[in-house]
């Protein structure tokens, strides 16, 4: 299942050089994976008040085109594995036809005290 959020590059998106700076697309992204997760109907504020958060393992981007102000942007984020502990997250950022961004994200649940534990059973069930 893809999930695709809709976004517009505001100018407080931009850098001196008028382009997305590029720290937004992580921000971009991670907005992209938590209507992902509500989406696919796992309340993050249940999963808190349980003891039990995402964390995000491991982040590898690739950054291909420049986003510019006033862009219409597509996130597209789907899961390409889900395991007991894990779940890798492809995510691509779009104008149009063209691919400015992906990135592959590597998450993770942790408990109260920062110790490793499962991913939600709603979430290990999902066929990927």
């Amino acid at each position: 299942m893809t999930h695709i959020l809709p976004l517009r590059v505001y100018y407080e998106d931009t850098d001196m050089a008028g382009i997305v700076y590029y720290a937004n697309y992580l921000r971009y992204i991670e907005r992209a994976r938590s209507d992902w997760v509500r989406e696919i109907g796992i309340d993050q504020l249940e999963m808190k008040a349980e003891g039990i958060v995402f964390a995000v393992r491991r982040v590898e981007a690739d950054y291909i085109l420049p986003a510019v102000f006033d862009d219409l942007l597509e996130v597209r984020t789907w899961a390409s594995s889900i395991g007991p502990a894990r779940m890798v997250m492809q995510q691509q950022v779009w104008r149009g036809e063209t691919l400015l961004f992906q990135a592959d994200v590597t998450i993770v649940c942790i408990n109260s005290r920062g110790k490793p534990a499962r991913l939600p059973a709603k979430l290990r069930s999902i066929a990927v």
